[in-house]
């Protein structure tokens, strides 16, 4: 599904303070993973996050999506990328502050060209799928950090994509509510079948996936399978 193959990503390029943060990952993710990067700053994840959701284009080396060389992508496509097939969550939630949580779930389809009715019963059912029906009418400041997440989570589903890409999706939380932010993704995976790719500093938290990439300064250091949650 997902391939990276000796991905390296360069800053100021040709200057003498040329900086190397990718130093030729190869990563492949087979649909219905879940995966968590785990590293910790300067290790080089946020800018392999930015390459897997087409956000930022690789210095060298190619990246195939579903048999498509992402990287070859123009702007367009890779805004097409990003809309149709990668749900992103974020630490930050990123929701519209003077709106509805059902509205802000909705608004992903709003932009598809999708009537009125169908978003919002499509974004109803989301919200109940991350147990949150209850709340779809209060706004942002009305919410707890965990419940504005599982919003943000509906929201990144709203387009059903392929692929769920989350940046320290629990780093603003407390470890009760990141914990059940984690279950949220965990079911997502395990129902909807979504490829499930989490970004994290938080080794307690990668050690809760089934496969953990470890970065160290720009380089894989580890690829293992956690064979205990594959148990569980």
């Amino acid at each position: 599904m997902l391939e990276l193959t000796n991905i390296v990503k360069k800053y100021f390029i040709g200057e003498e303070n040329e900086l190397t943060v990718l130093k030729g990952l190869n990563i492949s993710i087979k649909e219905g993973e879940f995966v968590s990067i785990v590293g910790q700053s300067g290790s080089g994840k946020s800018t392999l996050m930015n390459i897997m959701g087409a956000l930022d284009r690789p210095t060298e080396g190619n990246y195939i999506l579903d048999g498509v060389a992402v990287s070859d992508m123009k702007d367009n496509q890779l805004s097409e990328i990003r809309n149709q097939q990668i749900g992103f969550v974020f630490q930050t939630f990123n929701l519209i502050p003077r709106t509805t949580a059902l509205s802000n779930v909705a608004l992903p389809l709003f932009y598809m060209g999708v009537s009125k009715k169908i978003r919002e019963q499509k974004a109803s059912e989301l919200l109940t799928l991350v147990e949150m029906g209850e709340r779809m009418d209060h706004m942002p400041n009305e919410l707890s950090g965990g419940q504005k997440q599982r919003v943000a989570i509906a929201r990144a589903l709203a387009n059903d994509p392929s692929i769920i890409l989350a940046d320290e999706p629990t780093g603003a939380l407390d470890s009760k509510t990141g914990d059940l932010v984690m279950d949220i993704f965990f079911k997502i995976n395990r129902e909807q079948g979504k490829t499930v790719i989490l970004i994290t500093h938080n080794e307690e938290i990668a050690r809760l996936t089934p496969r953990i990439i470890t970065l160290r300064d720009g380089e894989i250091i580890s690829d293992i399978l956690n064979e205990r949650r594959e148990l569980a």
